[in-house]
Order: C-alpha cells, then sequence, then structure tokens
C-alpha cells in the first residue's frame, strides 16, 4: 500500500446524496462500503465529517444567532453525522472510535491524541466530531490539524468532482484539471481547495492533501494503491 495511516475528509453536504436534507441511507450505505474495502488492505483509518447537510455555522448570520454559537450548534451536527457513519461502519463489521472535541462522554470519547493513535494501531476506525472544540475553525482546519497530531502520511478529501480544476468545472466546460500541484502553485492560482488555516498547516507540515470524487465506487482503494489516474496531488 502507498499509505500506511490516512485522513479521510468528508463533507455533510455529501452525506445527503439526493435529499435537500439530513442523511441518505444510500449515500451513507456506499460510502461505508468504500471505507471497508480500503480497511481490508490493512491501511489505518481516520476520518473528518462535516455537519452541513443539518447545520452551518455561517447559517447563524441569518438566523440572528452568535457567530460562536452557530459555529458550536455546527459542530453538535458534526456529531450527529459521526453518530451515523460510526453506527454505519460497526453494522458492516468495522471496529470504530468516535471522538470529540467537546466533552460528551455518554455519546463519544474526548480527544485525547495518545488514545486516538493507540485506537489506529489496533485497527479501529477513528472519527473526529465536534472540530477542534473552537468556533471560527473549519472541518478542514480539523482534518489538516488531527492528521498532523495523528500523524497520517496524507489527508483525502473526498468531493463530488475528480480533482482540483481552474475553475469550477460545473460552471465552466472549459475547465483544466490538475493532476499534481506544490503549494505555493496552488496558492499564486488562489485555487479553492481547504481554507487557509488548513492550507497552511499541511504545507508547513509536509502533509500531502489529495482531492478526488469519492462518489465513483473504486477511487479511495485506487488512491491507496498508488493509483496516479485519479483526483489531484497537492505536496510540497
Amino acid at each position: 500500500m502507498k499509505y500506511k495511516r490516512i485522513l479521510l475528509k468528508l463533507s455533510g453536504e455529501a452525506l445527503m446524496g439526493e435529499k435537500q436534507y439530513g442523511i441518505d441511507p444510500i449515500r451513507l450505505d456506499k460510502y461505508t462500503q468504500e471505507i471497508k474495502g480500503v480497511k481490508a488492505t490493512g491501511v489505518e483509518i481516520a476520518i473528518v465529517i462535516g455537519g452541513g447537510n443539518i447545520f452551518r455555522g455561517v447559517q447563524a448570520e441569518n438566523l440572528t444567532i452568535d457567530r460562536v454559537q452557530g459555529d458550536y450548534m455546527g459542530m453538535l451536527a458534526t456529531v450527529i453525522n459521526g453518530m451515523a457513519l460510526q453506527s454505519a461502519l460497526e453494522k458492516s463489521g468495522m471496529y470504530t472510535r468516535l471522538m470529540s472535541g467537546i466533552n460528551m462522554e455518554q455519546v463519544c470519547e474526548p480527544f485525547i491524541r495518545r488514545r486516538a493513535v493507540r485506537h489506529l494501531e489496533k485497527g479501529r476506525i477513528v472519527i473526529f466530531g465536534a472540530g477542534i472544540g473552537n468556533p471560527y475553525f473549519t472541518t478542514d482546519s480539523t482534518a489538516s490539524l488531527r492528521a498532523v497530531e495523528i500523524e497520517a502520511d496524507v489527508v483525502m478529501k473526498g468531493t463530488r468532482v475528480n480533482g482540483v480544476y481552474s475553475a469550477d468545472p460545473e460552471i465552466d466546460p472549459e475547465a483544466i484539471r490538475y493532476d499534481r500541484l506544490s503549494f505555493e502553485e496552488a496558492y499564486s492560482k488562489g485555487l479553492n481547495i481547504m481554507d487557509l488555516t488548513a492550507f497552511t498547516l499541511c504545507q508547513e507540515n509536509d502533509l500531502p492533501i489529495i482531492v478526488f470524487d469519492m462518489n465513483k465506487p473504486g477511487n479511495l482503494l485506487k488512491i491507496i494503491n498508488g493509483s496516479m489516474e485519479v483526483g489531484t496531488i497537492i505536496a510540497n
């Protein structure tokens, strides 16, 4: 395998599938099977999932809710998604742990770095919920920080497009897809891959990012097997 330990970043919106809100059981099952296929290779897997299918902190502004309060609401949404993913993975025969940046012992463990690493070493899939426990940080930043903390080999950002493009391929049919970029190239081109905090964390810690289409069956496993034909890699 090309990677021993990965951090998979999924958006909450991805779980909606064809629905307008909430969690689509069909999409949840597809993601579960993709993760199961990778787990069978022996790769250690950590996951960060967003909460945009339930609530996003930026929505708070439109609801006249304080930004900090709204961000905490968004963090709780990520725990709900984490619990759903945990249940689906365990029903498929995998062992998991859900760890939270906010203490809520009745539903998940508090995040402790050494404990998270030990879970991974024992073959458990670790899901990180509730961000880093502080407002004003995105789940992209959470993914980068947790990946650095657990010494992951790569951050894999699963999206609905097959890599990074020069423009939005859903709007501009002339958009060019990149196979590989340096962090400097991605920054100079103004490509919106992750927020700047998350992006800088990866760059400073020499942690590559792979952006790929999570909705196409087999893509995740192809990347694990070293395929360079899937997605875009951003690295120093």
